[in-house]
């Protein structure tokens, strides 16, 4: 006899049950007026309306039904498991709603996880009026605090623009009050001006004072790509999410995802930044990974050449590609060779990442990790799926 109408399903073994795991990289996917529903009054009607355009999804019909999916699964007492193989994107268990998200982790097993909005930043992040596009911000980061508050698993990612430093810096002491434990910066020059221009030492400052890392995430990161390399006399393909119009990635942004983050490191070495800040943290997420131990060795050589004419070279105490081992963080893509990484750069800079509920995190991260770890020590493995975690993140987000 059934003791409750509540629909019971099956249970399964926790996905991350056989060690620690912290989760350096999974999502939120945005209903549609998430953002104007945590925005002030002042700059609510002002704020562009939610695109879709890098997404799969043509209308809002979709993410409308995915909502009314889930207010289904709610009334009927519905918990999912096996999610990480489950469906992807608005469709997936804990996708939106903070409930299913927590019962997804359990499902999950993953000790912490750092939780970023998807598509949001395309509603303000690069609008010219000031108003509108720290309105966004803030919006944006209430929403991220709410969406994580109920659960001390989950570390809300807030968003900043350098673009007004005294700006930035008042939206991540808010963002701090309400319960972000990492922003996320546009990988880009602000305006006509590097990021290491002593404009922005107030923020790099902020970020010590306050405890919290900066992020650099796929997304608002420098241009690099020519579009004449794409006039090659064939039809566009499908982009990563199998649209035939989306702006989402396909195979030459996805060669170029590296290029923009070099460019903002080198500049946080190179223009000081890091000399600085010694207490400046950092993770560089969904960008992949397998770049960085010749971008190190680059970083390196270039000291060693350029020391010889450029004065600010020259005076670094550090070498070049030790300021990025003390500060910085990786999350390499499910594939990539990380047991090699390991060998070749050292256990202490990559970090693991599930992208849930993203479908490019693939349905079983871990394992296909696991498939490049043959003669990578247990410590190593530790640091890569719990430890670097740890210490990017630091002891404010863990009290």
């Amino acid at each position: 006899m059934m003791a409750s109408k509540k629909k019971v399903v099956e249970e399964a073994m926790t996905y991350g049950a056989h060690r620690r795991f912290c989760d350096a990289d999974s999502h939120i996917m945005e209903t549609v007026d998430w953002i104007e529903r945590h925005a002030d009054d002042d700059v609510r009607a002002r704020i562009p309306q939610l695109s879709l355009v890098k997404s799969a999804t043509a209308t809002f019909d979709f993410i409308n039904k995915a909502v009314a999916k889930q207010k289904e699964r709610e009334a009927a007492g519905e918990v999912l498991t096996d999610v990480v193989r489950g469906t992807k994107g608005w469709g997936a268990y804990g996708a939106f709603d903070p409930a299913e998200r927590k019962k997804a982790l359990d499902d999950l097993g993953f000790e912490r996880q750092l939780v970023f909005s998807t598509f949001s930043a395309g509603q303000y992040l690069s609008h010219p009026d000031m108003d509108i596009r720290y309105g966004g911000v803030r919006a944006h980061n209430r929403a991220m605090a709410a969406f994580c508050q109920g659960d001390p698993r989950l570390i809300a990612v807030g968003q900043l623009s350098l673009a007004d430093p005294a700006r930035c810096v008042e939206e991540m002491r808010e963002g701090v009050r309400l319960g972000c434990g990492a922003f996320w910066v546009p990988g880009t020059p602000v305006g006509d001006k590097s990021p290491g221009h002593p404009d922005f030492d107030v923020v790099w400052q902020a970020f010590c004072d306050l405890g919290v890392p900066f992020m650099l995430h796929v997304g608002p990161n420098s241009p690099t790509k020519l579009p004449a390399y794409e006039n090659n006399g064939k039809p566009r393909p499908k982009d990563i999410t199998g649209a035939e119009g989306g702006e989402n990635l396909r195979v030459r942004d996805f060669m170029l995802l590296s290029v923009g983050p070099q460019q903002f490191l080198t500049a946080l070495v190179f223009d000081g930044v890091f000399e600085r800040f010694p207490k400046l943290r950092g993770g560089v997420i969904e960008l992949g990974a397998g770049w960085v131990p010749e971008f190190l060795r680059t970083l390196d050589l270039s000291q060693k050449i350029f020391k010889r004419t450029d004065p600010s070279v020259a005076e670094l105490p550090l070498k070049a590609s030790d300021y990025i081992r003390r500060a910085v963080k990786f999350t390499p893509f499910p594939g990539e060779d990380v047991g090699r990484m390991i060998a070749d750069a050292g256990p202490e800079l990559f970090l693991f990442s599930s992208d849930y509920p993203h479908p490019e995190g693939t349905d079983d991260p871990i394992g296909r990790f696991e498939r490049t770890f043959k003669d990578i020590s247990e410590e190593a493995k530790e640091k890569f799926y719990y430890a670097n975690f740890q210490e990017m993140m630091g002891a404010p987000v863990h009290a």
